[in-house]
């Protein structure tokens, strides 16, 4: 008797297309959070092998703060395009001109800021179920993820009130004004993710690969140098972010293992330029790859005080 054994990439493959297929029998209105990151990146091609020949039956919703990389912003839309997907974007400079959105003092960061852009358009879309990139073992709150993770009418999550998820059966019951969150790729790892990106031959973003950028040393990591401020009559959103005086600056060889803004995104020194290299890069790292997030390294609970508080 023949007998077909699926390997690792296959399991993963099948088990999220599973979990998609979920969201769309479930759910009345989902969106797939797109951000042109390699995790997003990944959940585009399995939604595509799970709904093909018919369109994603899923809109992409994606929340700039407004201090994105260029060529994350390029890929984003020039992706959703190609794929023929509706593409809905807000933005944290909206939300602050419209007062839903705060800056305390001193706040360089706006990935805090995030949080009512996402929950303000669930609530404009009435969306019921957000898809996210997150993986359980990219950081210790997001190891406490299912599959559906349950946002109560405030948009809040509880890592203590999770719901069960045995024999792969989920969940999807919703009162009114509660949200589901859904992580296809909550079993992966960075190294099966770019092992998947190299089977599928998946383009990304070119910040993901060795390139030479200007950057200064805050923080104990290497971070980008934002773009220039070429418009005296607007005020510099960059402001605070810029490297001081006595901030170490040098040009370097460098890449991205994980991106968030320009602000959060630490850039690691490497000379990978291909896939593979990567790959060979991944497998001796020490290091995850959010410990390069500026935002993360902050607090070790900033990330769960974060979701909580209704973060992707």
């Amino acid at each position: 008797m023949n007998t077909y054994h699926l390997d690792h990439l296959q399991y993963l493959e099948t088990e999220a297309i599973h979990v998609l297929r979920e969201v769309a029998a479930e759910f009345e209105r989902p969106a797939i959070l797109f951000s042109g990151g390699k995790d997003s990146i990944c959940i585009l091609r399995l939604a595509e092998k799970a709904f093909r020949p018919s369109d994603i039956p899923m809109p992409f919703l994606n929340v700039e703060t407004g201090h994105e990389f260029p060529e994350l912003l390029e890929f984003r839309d020039r992706r959703a395009k190609e794929l023929g997907a509706k593409l809905l974007v807000r933005t944290v400079d909206e939300a602050i001109a419209k007062g839903s959105a705060h800056v305390a003092p001193g706040q360089i960061s706006r990935n805090q800021l995030q949080i009512p852009v996402l929950l303000g358009a669930i609530e404009e879309f009435r969306f019921d179920c957000c898809i996210g990139g997150a993986r359980r073992d990219e950081e210790k709150a997001r190891a406490k993820e299912r599959f559906f993770s349950f946002r109560d009418g405030f948009g809040q999550w509880d890592p203590k009130n999770q719901r069960p998820e045995i024999w792969n059966l989920y969940n999807g019951r919703l009162n009114p004004g509660e949200n589901m969150r859904a992580f296809p790729l909550s079993n992966w790892t960075e190294m099966d993710v770019w092992e998947y990106i190299k089977r599928e031959q998946l383009e990304v973003p070119n910040i993901y690969f060795s390139h030479e950028r200007e950057c200064f040393r805050r923080g104990g990591q290497w971070i980008p140098v934002p773009p220039p401020h070429t418009d005296p009559a607007k005020p510099d959103p960059y402001a605070g972010a810029r490297p001081k005086p006595a901030e170490k600056f040098a040009k370097l060889v460098v890449r991205v293992r994980t991106i968030a803004d320009m602000i959060s995104t630490g850039m690691i020194e490497s000379r990978a330029d291909s896939v593979d290299d990567i790959i060979a890069e991944v497998a001796a790292a020490r290091v995850t790859e959010r410990g390069t997030r500026a935002d993360d390294k902050a607090s070790e609970a900033a990330m769960e005080d974060r979701k909580k508080a209704g973060y992707f």
